[in-house]
């Protein structure tokens, strides 16, 4: 019987083999541009969030053109987002994935334009005829992308995530960065595949609370890897927040606290799948991954 991870690595591979048709070939005088997006994009990741984007598309029977399509858009967004991360004036990180970052591995201005370069894909693959047939469900998926990466999502995450070096915050500001920094994209993942289908309200409900409560679960557990795991595990630096004084889950909540938290957030998570029964038990499984994850 296939487990878990085969079936994440299955995923991922197909997303890479997907990816590596839909990004620019690195010619041209725009060479070096493109092979840095494709460093990126292409390089080692579970690629969590497309895998649920295919997972959640098969539950409601979206069309799979269209559901790996929509599974590239979004790892274009992620890995750009992850490029602009560890910018020096961001968290200035030098190894990714346990590899150099891109600014490490090419330079500063080209990892800039390698981030806004795979952004720039991510809409023109989901605004493609070849993801959906009517226009209207790809300016959905378009705007809600927007929407989840944008000011009122990761990127707005991510000015609280900074300011949150300087400020102190309770409970609810850092709820609310990491619903938007981190929880928006995975919240997206999910609801892409209910717009690719045009679900009943009660299954886009059910779907929506499972990635809502997803998303700050995976959050949480981010924070007691920085606070707790080690380098080589994580393919990371850790320990930075404790060092920048951030506020966290666990500064907040203390390491017991947190963990105790994220694994309320999972149960109400798996709570919100009941009405699909033994057919959303690979999400059910992501849940527990995502839980017991070291990197």
């Amino acid at each position: 019987m296939e487990t878990f991870e085969q079936r994440l690595n299955e995923h991922a591979d197909r997303v890479t083999v997907a990816l590596d048709a839909l990004l620019p070939r690195a010619e041209g005088p725009e060479a070096h541009l493109n092979s840095a997006m494709r460093y990126a994009a292409l390089g080692p990741g579970k690629r969590l969030r497309p895998f649920l984007t295919i997972e959640a598309g098969h539950l409601v029977h979206a069309d799979e053109r269209g559901i790996l399509r929509a599974a590239c858009a979004l790892e274009c967004i992620h890995a750009y987002s992850l490029i602009h991360d560890d910018l020096p004036c961001m968290d200035d990180d030098d190894v990714r994935r346990g590899r150099p970052t891109v600014h490490k591995a090419y330079d500063e201005a080209t990892a800039v334009l390698a981030g806004d370069g795979l952004q720039s894909v991510a809409y023109e693959i989901l605004a493609h005829p070849d993801t959906h047939q009517r226009g209207s469900v790809r300016a959905r998926l378009v705007e809600r992308l927007s929407r989840a990466s944008g000011p009122y999502g990761m990127v707005g995450g991510q000015m609280i995530d900074i300011r949150a070096e300087t400020e102190q915050f309770d409970i609810s500001v850092v709820t609310r960065m990491h619903r938007m920094k981190t929880g928006a994209l995975i919240s997206y993942a999910v609801e892409s595949a209910t717009i690719l289908k045009d679900v009943d309200e009660s299954v886009r409900r059910a779907l929506e609370g499972f990635a809502h409560d997803l998303g700050l679960a995976y959050q949480i557990t981010d924070d007691l890897l920085d606070a707790t795991g080690n380098a080589g595990e994580a393919g990371k630096a850790v320990g930075k927040d404790a060092g920048q004084g951030k506020a966290t889950f666990v500064t907040i909540l203390g390491v017991e606290g947190a963990r105790d938290r994220s694994r309320h957030l999972a149960a109400q998570a798996k709570d919100h799948l009941e009405p699909f029964g033994a057919r959303a038990d690979v999400l059910r499984e992501a849940v527990d991954f995502i839980l017991a994850r070291r990197s």
